[in-house]
């Protein structure tokens, strides 16, 4: 019988209605029947018809008073799954990134259901045990099965095969002989608890007072941000595993989110190190398995430390009490595709919901939290010195208006020499270049030519290593042609600029005696990759680390005392409201790896503007100074925290229908004074993947409702039609 019709003869007035929240881009709630013997409340999570499948939701609220012209029109609810409800505090996280940001409230659930697969009582793995005699007729592969399964016990069907060297098949045979019977395997029992008393370090003078602040905060267990403001080295970890260990033994769950999970591998050994076991892990390269059973274990209340990429933020924690975001001023924060949020300052609105403490840790914050920090909206938890009496790196500019490198090369005589001296001390040293691939730019020497993407407004990368030239846009690549497309001159193709594969040939022709790494995204294939070529350096079996900005994030490689940023101007002057922060934030983070454990550590910045106030704060180790000019500037001319951003990006596959598209929204704006609505504009980055893009930024008062202006500005304006796109990006971050 259809779903619509089914329960028509019962009348209306007995009907119980619920509203569902279906993890779909729709922002609406639709109404289901409940059927008779069906106990739902809101949360609940359900499988209900939508068209002609079956999707999991969640049952957002009673309907009391349905529209009684739906009645026959209504579907009933399919099944109610068996997994804790989604509690209120995440509902209303829910509901309010969707409303702050604009985005689906479907798309936000969508986080919250890991992508809703899977979901329900793990799925049941068979075993087999060996009950029976041995068959008449024994082959070598059946000989080696029941030697594997000869100690009685029951084991996984397909690992018995794996270990065994044989196929399923030979498992199923012996099954119809009698000789194996198969058995349900019991579930894995939950990984045993952290143990706050496992390791307890011995802290500094300095450090106690830190520990007895997290301590405290833990304890008070109330809605409170502190700012865990340390410099690289001075042992944050260790201080907010405090905080940590106080929430465990008061029986809660802690959040630990992380902005990169290549970051997780040193992370989980130290927290081992000190809990005595692993926390649950939450990132995309868990398998589907591994990712329902923590999924399961995180809403059962059995994972009391989940440490996660972004999207754990999401996660149904039965008894969440505390979160921490480390590295909180890093970038990797803000998704920018899907619900665009940023997973810190929703962090934040989280903790205020569930009325629990939130730990913001950096050695450079945002501007934005070191503005409310100053302003006593958040507690300041101060570590100013390194652990163990190290001191912080020493930090000159090489000017290269009067110590260029040589023509072609892209190491000055200056930081050569300075890497040959750790070479010869058996020292590492890290070559810093935020430029992935071999060159920037591919062109040919006798035409001019230069290689730009198919589809995006970009230059091709040079990649050697792949033999590629790649979009680091769009993901487009090509063969490195060995003619000119545009003149047909042969071996003519020249790479501009340096990328780190470029600046690694360089250093092998500089120092042949030394071992070179590269660490690059593009180069690792997974996250065992990463976690073994950073081992590799901790153990000191590499000389030279050549590395894009992965590797200023929170690694520790003993033997690093030197740091050499090849281009330090290399993120300023673009345009970007945030360049001079990040660039602060990047060299800082960069140099804060040199000399963490031995000797003194030395950064050395190439540039070619020493006056730049960045270079000038760096030079000086005064932080302070630079967060000064920086909150100076960005109050003079209202940028955020003083005043609020939002983008607009309209895009579409042809420029008349894009450019048409803005022109008409921004026509419609809404006047208020408090408000700027600039442009259209083509975008930085004009095309993307065959798309033009035209941006309408919105600037306004820091308290002003900018998503309710938004709101009633989309609500008015036009409807996008066809190929055309709009995206809204409350807070942008990226401004390409």
């Amino acid at each position: 019988m259809d779903h619509a019709t089914r329960q028509t003869s019962s009348p209306a007035s007995s009907t119980r209605v619920v509203d569902v929240l279906v993890p779909v881009a729709l922002n609406q709630n639709y109404s289901y029947r409940v059927p008779r013997g069906m106990e739902l409340k809101p949360g609940d999570v359900v499988c209900v018809p939508l068209g002609p499948r079956e999707v999991v939701a969640v049952v957002w609220a009673e309907n009391a008073n349905p529209d009684p012209r739906l009645h026959n029109r209504l579907k009933d609810v399919g099944e109610k799954l068996d997994v804790p409800p989604l509690k209120q505090e995440l509902r209303s996280l829910v509901d309010w990134v969707a409303n702050y940001t604009l985005s689906a409230r479907g798309m936000v659930l969508r986080m919250a259901l890991r992508m809703g697969e899977n979901l329900g009582p793990e799925r049941m793995r068979l075993g087999v045990r060996l009950v029976g005699e041995p068959p008449r007729r024994l082959t070598p592969a059946r000989r080696r099965l029941i030697e594997v399964l000869s100690d009685g016990l029951l084991h996984g069907k397909s690992d018995a095969a794996r270990e065994a060297g044989v196929s399923s098949g030979v498992v199923d045979g012996l099954v119809d002989e009698g000789t194996l019977a198969i058995e349900a395997m019991p579930p894995p029992p939950p990984p045993p608890a952290p143990d706050p008393a496992f390791a307890q370090p011995e802290f500094s003078h300095q450090q106690r007072a830190a520990v007895d602040a997290m301590r405290a905060l833990a304890a008070d267990g109330t809605f409170h941000v502190a700012l865990l403001d340390g410099v690289t080295g001075s042992g944050k970890t260790e201080v907010y595993f405090e905080a940590i260990a106080e929430v465990v033994r008061r029986g809660k769950q802690t959040l630990i989110l992380m902005p990169e999970i290549a970051l997780t591998g040193q992370f989980l050994d130290r927290f081992a190190q000190r809990f005595g076991v692993r926390p649950i892990e939450w990132h995309s390269e868990l398998t589907p398995r591994t990712r329902q059973r923590n999924w399961a274990a995180i809403s059962a209340g059995e994972a009391p430390v989940v440490v996660g990429a972004r999207s754990a933020l999401f996660l149904p924690y039965a008894d969440l009490g505390l979160i921490i975001v480390d590295e909180e001023h890093d970038q990797a924060y803000k998704q920018d595709d899907g619900a665009h949020y940023h997973a810190r300052d929703m962090a934040v609105v989280r903790a205020h919901i569930a009325k629990i403490p939130i730990v913001l840790a950096s050695a450079t914050p945002s501007v934005e939290s070191e503005v409310n920090a100053r302003k006593g909206r958040y507690q300041r938890v101060a570590l100013p010195s390194r652990f163990g009496g190290q001191h912080m790196p020493h930090i000159e500019a090489i000017d290269l208006r009067r110590a260029p490198p040589p023509r072609g090369r892209f190491i000055s005589p200056p930081l050569a020499e300075q890497v040959r001296f750790a070479i010869e001390k058996r020292e590492q040293a890290l070559l810093f270049l935020n430029r992935r691939g071999y060159a920037p730019l591919t062109l040919c020497r006798a035409c001019g030519h230069r290689f730009a993407c198919t589809i995006c407004d970009a230059w091709l990368v040079d990649h050697r290593f792949r033999q590629r030239l790649v979009c680091h846009h769009c993901g487009f690549s090509m063969p490195r042609p060995n003619i000119c497309p545009h003149c047909q001159a042969e071996e003519s193709l020249v790479a501009v600029g340096p990328g780190v594969e470029r600046l690694q040939e360089e250093a092998a022709a500089l120092f042949p005696e030394a071992r070179t790494m590269v660490l690059s995204s593009d180069l690792i294939t997974s996250i065992e990759t990463m976690r073994s070529e950073l081992n590799e350096i901790a153990e000191g079996r590499v000389d030279i680390i050549i590395g894009t900005q992965l590797v200023a994030k929170g690694h520790n490689f003993p033997r690093l005392n030197l740091v050499g940023v090849v281009d330090a101007d290399l993120g300023l002057g673009n345009g970007d409201p945030r360049a001079a922060e990040r660039t602060f934030q990047l060299l800082n983070q960069v140099i804060g790896r040199a000399g963490r454990e031995q000797g003194r550590g030395i950064g050395f910045l190439q540039t070619h503007q020493p006056e730049h106030p960045v270079m000038k704060a760096l030079v000086a180790s005064d932080r302070e100074a630079f967060y000064a000019n920086e909150i100076d500037s960005r109050e003079r001319t209202g940028y955020p925290p003083f005043g609020r951003l939002a983008s607009l990006i309209i895009s579409a596959g042809d420029r008349p229908s894009a450019e048409g598209f803005a022109r008409r929204l921004a026509a419609v704006a809404p006047i208020d004074e408090r408000i700027q609505v600039l442009g259209p504009a083509e975008a930085p980055l004009a095309v993307i993947k065959g798309r033009y893009r035209f941006r309408i930024l919105v600037k306004s008062l820091r308290n002003v409702d900018l998503s309710e202006y938004l709101r009633e500005w989309l609500a008015a304006g036009p409807k996008t039609k066809g190929n055309l796109k709009l995206e809204v990006d409350v807070d942008p971050q990226s401004f390409l």
